[in-house]
């Protein structure tokens, strides 16, 4: 008979957003002396940062953020590493003269924000879980059998080991095998696009600034990236209909980089070299709810949205601090930590935000996908006149980065 190992909490999904989870459940503790014990599950070795490389899947990380990567202390590391701050954001309509420019200095902060590889996040946070006398690592591993107990959870994993806990967490992204199991009821559509990421170099510098055109088969952004200090490197995310992003695919490297330089309008000068290139299909997702007894979902597992600003690994991570406060307060008082109670309460405080945030998103690309003459010239009209009224740029300038 195989010993079933008793843990507080099991986080499915070792990535970005699972293994801040588990950071911040990892600093819990009752009448400072009894840590919470924590077990995370991968079903994928890690990613190591190679200083050689560059990741091309990057995330765009606010203020608030970056706070919580502070209160979990690898911020340092993080930056160690490699991080690019952006000074500044421009935004124009591919179809008439509308723009729009962030900078930081109009509200007096160093940065907007700061685009870190993935490849830098996850394994800065795997290094530091593993310095946590009370966080159990199993990967690879992956679940082969659920037991849902009154009193707990009990999984079953691949290699045999049983493991019991009060709450499961699923952070296992937008295909979620939790949430599948458990059979949250989800509300989903496909874009019929797919989006284009890869690490470009530019003729120009990138200035410390992200550029994104918005046209009306989707938006391409520009990311800096300051690999060896030399300004010339972007990451970029373009979203397409499926069928252009495959021709793109399929074009030899030179010919992309035209086809880029084009797309950018030589933002940055001419596209002189990329690399590895990878497509993602662009999917809208939503659960209905995202708690139950014993299970909780957080980041890509209960809510996906399409890559317009950024936003999706930045909600995740709020997902992930909200539910650890609730957790927090539950376990001082001695309160079952898969009660329903304590995770709706994580619940009511999330689900608002990210909602706001997936309908902005589409109505972002509502607008700029229409080719209605009238609302074409609307948005120009807007993005104009936003971008000479201060006070409500600066405002917008404060809720992108979490302020």
């Amino acid at each position: 008979m195989v010993d079933c190992r008793e843990f507080d909490i099991v986080i499915v999904g070792g990535g970005a957003v699972g293994s801040v989870a588990a950071s911040l459940l990892a600093q819990i503790t009752k009448n400072g002396d009894k840590p919470l014990k924590i077990a995370l599950i991968e079903s994928q070795l890690p990613p190591q940062f190679d200083p050689r490389l560059i990741d091309p899947r990057v995330a765009a990380l606010t203020e608030k953020t970056r706070s919580i990567f502070e209160q979990i202390d690898i911020w340092n590391n993080i930056v160690d590493k490699r991080a690019c701050a952006y000074k500044a954001m421009n935004v124009w309509d591919a179809e008439g003269t509308g723009r729009i420019t962030f900078d930081c200095q109009q509200v007096q902060q160093p940065n907007l924000g700061h685009i870190v590889e993935n490849a830098v996040l996850v394994s800065t946070l795997t290094e530091h879980l593993q310095q946590q006398s009370n966080v159990e690592i199993f990967c690879p591993a992956n679940i082969v059998d659920y037991q849902l107990q009154e009193d707990a959870i009990k999984l079953t994993l691949d290699n045999q080991s049983v493991l019991s806990a009060q709450l499961l967490i699923a952070a296992d992204g937008a295909n979620s095998a939790v949430r599948g199991h458990f059979q949250f009821a989800t509300k989903q559509w496909d874009y019929g696009q797919h989006a284009i990421v890869t690490t470009i170099t530019t003729e120009n510098s990138n200035q410390l600034t992200a550029w994104q055109r918005f046209m009306p088969s989707g938006p391409l952004a520009f990311l800096p990236l300051n690999n060896v200090g030399d300004g010339h490197s972007c990451s970029i995310v373009w979203s397409q209909d499926s069928k252009e992003a495959k021709r793109l695919m399929a074009l030899e490297d030179k010919q992309f980089c035209k086809e880029l330089s084009r797309a950018s309008e030589y933002c940055l000068g001419e596209v002189l070299k990329i690399q590895t290139r990878y497509i993602i299909p662009l999917r809208q997702s939503h659960a209905t709810d995202y708690v139950m007894p014993r299970v909780a979902l957080i980041g890509d597992a209960a809510h996906s949205i399409h890559p317009l600003a950024g936003q999706g690994a930045n909600l995740g991570f709020s997902d992930a601090q909200v539910l650890a406060q609730e957790i927090a307060k539950a376990y001082v008082r001695d309160v079952d930590l898969g009660d329903l109670t304590i995770l709706k309460r994580y619940q009511r405080r999330r689900k608002p935000e990210n909602l706001a945030t997936m309908a902005a998103m589409e109505g972002f690309k509502r607008v700029f996908g229409s080719h209605n003459s009238t609302l074409r010239l609307l948005r120009n009209y807007g993005l104009s006149a936003i971008n000479g009224l201060g006070a409500i740029k600066n405002k917008l300038i404060k809720q992108a980065m979490g302020l």
